[in-house]
């Protein structure tokens, strides 16, 4: 679960990823873009059926998560968007059969697949990769308001929400953009887990430096700053920013050390800090 990265959806539990090819975005920066792009060049695309990949059908997903033990299914590694046929087909099984959805998602995707997926999906991590429509323009071959206007919908409809931001040096890292991007998020709800990840050249953004851990502390302070109650440094070894802490006393509730959890002073039947009785935003159990 925490590879998602989801920190306050059942901490600790398995699930079952799977992605297919190709992408509503073109990332300069994408880190799996050996799938997300290939489908743009035929050669390439053949090349990757011919290597990779295997026929599966949505009840063959639902039956090895379920062989696996599984708590649900991930549609991930590249936009579920632009496979939303099967992945309703997929959800609708694995509801049947008490699996949690899962979607990684980067947010961009109109209200009729938005609504097609209505009811199916518990849990998502959206990429907001900056916060300037340019950016998106220029660096990702989209717009900005879809992303923004989805991630209130996700939260709304009650599906639990977290957020991604990769930190990406000299791109969306400047502290306006960084304020902006908080401010958004604890708009929607101070509760939404803010998840902070470093970059490493990748793509076409090969020239990048990777980013510095003391950018990675800059965002984080400037979360806080701006009143996000739970933020977390990703892609760097620092189990101090990888901790789930109660925001009412400090407790350190949930230790992570990579991707093994520990749920240190935190009941999950509860959902509530042992300390102080601070009820502790997630999906626990």
């Amino acid at each position: 679960m925490e590879k998602k990265p989801l920190y306050h959806f059942l901490p600790g539990s398995k699930l079952l990823s799977f992605g297919t090819v190709g992408c509503n975005f073109d990332c300069a920066f994408c880190q799996n873009y050996t799938t997300t792009q290939v489908n743009k060049n035929a050669s390439s695309l053949d090349w990757v059926i011919n290597r990779y990949s295997q026929k599966i059908t949505p009840k063959d997903l639902v039956d090895l998560a379920l062989s696996q033990k599984a708590a649900g299914i991930a549609y991930t590694y590249n936009e579920p968007a632009v496979f939303v046929e099967f992945a309703r087909d997929t959800a609708k099984i694995a509801k049947r059969h008490g699996l949690k959805n899962v979607y990684v998602s980067n947010g961009f995707e109109s209200p009729e697949a938005f609504e097609y997926m209505h009811g199916l999906i518990d849990a998502v991590n959206v990429d907001l990769k900056s916060f300037r429509p340019e950016f998106y323009l220029t660096v990702c071959k989209a717009r900005l308001e879809p992303v923004l206007e989805n991630i209130r919908s996700f939260f709304t409809a009650g599906i639990h929400t977290e957020i991604t931001t990769l930190l990406i040096p000299g791109e969306n890292d400047s502290p306006p953009e960084l304020t902006d991007i908080a401010s958004f998020i604890r708009s929607v709800s101070p509760d939404i887990p803010w998840h902070i990840s470093a970059f490493f050249p990748a793509y076409r953004l090969t020239d990048i430096p990777p980013t510095s851990y003391s950018s990675m502390l800059s965002a984080y302070r400037i979360g806080q700053k701006a009143g996000l109650r739970y933020i977390y440094l990703g892609n760097v070894r620092d189990p101090q920013k990888s901790a789930t802490y109660c925001p009412g006393c400090g407790q350190t509730l949930i230790d992570r050390q990579t991707y093994r959890t520990s749920l240190k002073n935190f009941s999950p039947d509860s959902g509530t800090c042992p300390r102080c009785g601070e009820e502790i935003a997630g999906v626990w159990h």
